[in-house]
């Protein structure tokens, strides 16, 4: 039998414990071993129901931090899956289990990474760190965001940060997220009058009233964008009203909504001109907002140099910088000032049944993270 990498052992080890959000079942516990034998400093950080934790091997700056999370989504039906998702198969090149490619690979090559860079170059300028939770998949509210809180407020800063994230499309590597859109959800209620459909002098219908102000938004333009970032979207991702009867007209629509924005606008403004086409159309509304985060963007600089740098020397070919894509933990570390990139294997079956990444990716995500280590942390 074909001897397995570090990385891959280490994946399939992690792989196999079932840390479905918020659970851990252990991850982290496991990654904690390997680096206090690399002489790093632990600060477990648990808050309300999540696992989280802070390593740092050094007292100086820069601080370079790897970030990621050990939860998954749930599996879905088992019985669809080719093998049991928590029962990590090698299969025709391919690692498959739920978290292979979100984001179990990647926790698996910081690590082994790391034990390698610090084999090579045990007095390694500034400080490694890494920074991991529980609760990426889930609401977000105890995990990455908490351990930030918990850093600036003794004042402790990162420099750079690899997300590691599946940014790849077809292979690793081929694209760096170096930024994210900012997500601003609504659920908007519109009030009418409850009443009988055959007696429409006497009702008002909030469906009818809501539907001219829905197609303004649908078509407003927002921004226009930047080199950075595609024109903001909104989209409106559920419609909700009625009795279950089909003479009812309802007393009011739930109409639930997103907008992935850009650098070019604010969730202030857009919630301004949401109330303004509101108004305009003479609805009785209220809207409850969540802003998931702000855009953040880290353009050319010494982080984004070393990781395309990397690609090049270890792969051979070019990356594409992108700010595609949906949110990540990144939006929580980008504010402190950190140079945040997203670096990790493919994401064509993430969140899916069969999900599975291939082996060499993980091999080679490995060989990226200890080179762009070297170049940031090493003497020339």
């Amino acid at each position: 039998m074909t001897q397995l990498s570090p990385t891959l052992e280490l994946a399939k080890d992690l792989i196999s414990r079932p840390s479905v959000t918020p659970e851990d079942a252990g991850c982290q516990e496991l990654m904690i071993s390997r680096l206090e034998a690399l002489g790093f400093k632990i600060e477990r950080l648990p808050f309300e129901e999540v696992t989280n934790f802070w390593a740092r091997r050094g007292d100086s700056g820069p601080v370079f931090c790897f970030a990621g999370h050990t939860d998954v989504v749930p599996s879905g039906p088992e019985e669809k899956w080719q093998f049991p998702p928590f029962e990590p198969v090698i299969e025709e090149g391919y690692l498959c289990g739920r978290g292979a490619a979100d984001m179990k690979g990647s926790l698996a090559a910081f690590v082994t990474a790391v034990e390698r860079f610090v084999a090579h170059h045990p007095d390694h300028e500034g400080s490694i760190a890494l920074l991991i939770t529980s609760d990426e998949e889930g609401p977000f509210v105890n995990g990455t965001t908490r351990v930030i809180d918990h850093l600036e407020a003794r004042n402790e800063k990162i420099d750079w940060c690899i997300v590691g994230e599946p940014s790849s499309t077809d292979k690793v590597g081929d694209i760096i997220k170096n930024g994210r859109r900012g997500s601003l959800s609504g659920t908007l209620k519109v009030r009418g009058i409850q009443g009988h459909v055959a007696y429409p002098h006497l009702v008002r219908n909030p469906i009818h009233e809501a539907a001219p102000a829905l197609a303004e938004l649908a078509a407003t333009v927002w921004d226009e964008g930047n080199e950075f970032f595609p024109p903001t979207s909104f989209q409106i991702s559920n419609i909700h009203a009625g009795t279950g009867a089909t003479n009812v007209v309802p007393g009011h629509v739930d109409i639930a909504f997103n907008f992935r924005f850009s650098t070019e606008v604010t969730a202030d403004a857009l919630k301004t001109r949401v109330r303004d086409i509101l108004d305009r159309h003479g609805l009785e509304w209220d809207i409850d907002w969540v802003l998931s985060g702000n855009p953040f963007l880290t353009a050319a600089g010494s982080l984004v140099d070393a990781a395309r740098e990397s690609i090049r020397t270890v792969l051979g070919y070019e990356t594409e910088l992108s700010t595609s894509g949906g949110t990540s933990d990144g939006r929580f570390i980008a504010p402190t000032g950190a140079q945040v990139v997203e670096l990790g294997p493919c994401n064509a079956t993430i969140h899916k049944i069969n999900e599975r990444v291939r082996t060499r990716d993980l091999d080679d995500l490995s060989a990226l993270y200890e080179n762009i280590l070297a170049r940031l942390l090493v003497k020339a």
